[in-house]
């Protein structure tokens, strides 16, 4: 997943908790959300923005993760990679790119709001590295392939209009999208995540640079910021939607992609920015060298002292952090793509 500078923030910087609105029982919403287990019919998209989709489908189910240590540590854990391409060479069983051990698992980006909104930005999946991983996972060895969705905030929905609701439905919408585009797709991985971030510019993935989480725009696809404020309240609302949608249409769980920094940014310290039972993937705190690679979850070595941060309430002891991009997101580049630590023990 490529990442921008975490300094690039558009807006307020992290907001006092406290504020009006649906963040309260957005909070329970959301809990109760990711906890659920059972499976739900497909269902019809919400009717706006849904016709023409792909009715979404399960994921295949998932085999019990081996626990054979194969370079990364300790049992369960898995290297692997996300977004765009990196380069594996050999055949299966294959091996994580430079700090070897097992190819664990990729992530890719199952789609983009921007693209919803016809703004003609890509959509970053690798089709080999995906078939890799699954490979691998036909030998018991990681997770296969995951996905995310590259989630708009309030401030990027063409019907804003200020409400929660508006920001409820609008995060239901992109949830149907993101499930019918998962489900032409071989993933495997039982979490579909939401990736709430702030890009920091207009680029190939987004013409807001801050993906309408902290400012309303013109228009989605104008780059043009009509207000430089959006509640958090709405943006909770937003994100409930989305995993209320995904729980009631599949039997995938939801998760969330950020950093404490930026999560904190969008959605500031109070009740809207509990997750305290949500799946998580953080991409901080991260390392653009690769001398010493992650175990659990810090470095090894002499750079022990940099390890994963999760947000929202959720801590590395937590049976709800499950990943983490340790190198190559926020803003740094090793010269390889983005690296990953997944614990396979704790896959729901």
């Amino acid at each position: 997943m490529a990442r921008w500078h975490r300094g690039a923030t558009s807006g307020p910087g992290p907001r006092a908790g406290g504020l009006a609105g649906a963040a309260g029982v957005g909070a329970v919403l959301l809990a109760a959300a990711l906890a659920a287990t059972s499976a739900v019919p497909a269902a019809a998209g919400t009717g706006r923005g849904a016709a023409g989709r792909e009715a979404p489908r399960d994921p295949v189910p998932v085999r019990a993760t081996a626990v054979v240590l194969d370079g990364d540590a300790p049992h369960g854990f898995w290297y692997g990679t996300d977004s765009r391409a990196v380069a594996i060479s050999g055949s299966a069983p294959y091996k994580e790119p430079v700090i070897g051990g097992a190819y664990g698992g990729y992530l890719g980006m199952t789609g983009n709001w921007a693209n919803l909104e016809d703004c003609h930005k890509i959509v970053v999946w690798s089709a080999a590295n995906s078939a890799q991983a699954n490979a691998d996972y036909s030998l018991h060895l990681g997770i296969g392939t995951g996905g995310y969705y590259f989630m708009g905030g309030p401030g990027v929905d063409p019907h804003y209009n200020g409400t929660a609701t508006e920001a409820y439905a609008w995060g239901e919408v992109q949830a149907g999208r993101a499930l019918a585009d998962t489900a032409k797709l071989p993933v495997t991985y039982p979490v579909v995540f939401d990736d709430v971030e702030i890009p920091g510019g207009p680029s190939d993935y987004t013409p807001a640079r801050d993906n309408g989480w902290n400012s309303v725009y013109a228009s989605p696809c104008s780059s043009v910021v009509k207000s430089g404020f959006v509640a958090a309240s709405l943006d909770r609302a937003d994100v409930n939607g989305f995993a209320a949608y995904v729980t009631a249409h599949s039997a995938y769980q939801v998760g969330v992609y950020s950093a404490p920094d930026i999560w904190a940014s969008i959605f500031g310290t109070g009740s809207e920015a509990s997750l305290t039972s949500t799946y998580e993937w953080t991409y901080e705190s991260f390392t653009s060298s690769l001398a010493h690679r992650a175990a659990g979850w810090c470095l090894t070595g002499s750079a022990s002292s940099t390890c994963a941060r999760f947000f929202g309430g959720i801590t590395s002891g937590s049976r709800y952090a499950l990943m983490w991009q340790w190198s190559g997101g926020g803003g740094s580049s090793n010269g390889v793509g983005d690296l990953d630590q997944i614990d396979g023990n704790r896959t729901p």
